[in-house]
């Protein structure tokens, strides 16, 4: 996957971060919380697409959303978690 396009869905207060392709969708869930975080809760990739670094360009656009927008994220999901504990540059937007 050389180009990855990340589409932003939002219903309500639940959104999610979008990578489509013919062969599958990869998606990074979360919630808006009433106090201004963010709570991401879910990641998923396809198995094939695993070891490409599309689960992380869903963490790097969260990020860079989030800093834009003025929130924290509150990583509910494991790969979002463990991505903040790799990325200490990011300390700025998530809940510690």
């Amino acid at each position: 996957m050389s180009e990855i396009e990340i589409r932003l869905e939002t219903t309500g207060n639940r959104g999610r971060y979008v990578v489509s392709r013919p062969d599958g969708i990869a998606e990074l869930t979360f919630s808006l919380l009433s106090d201004g975080k963010i709570l991401a809760d879910h990641t998923l990739v396809p198995a094939e697409w695993r070891g490409q670094g599309v689960a992380l360009k869903l963490v790097e656009r969260l990020v860079e959303d989030a800093r834009t927008d003025g929130r924290k994220i509150i990583p509910q999901c494991s790969y979002v978690a463990a991505q903040a504990q790799k990325h200490p540059e990011w300390a700025d937007v998530f809940v510690q």
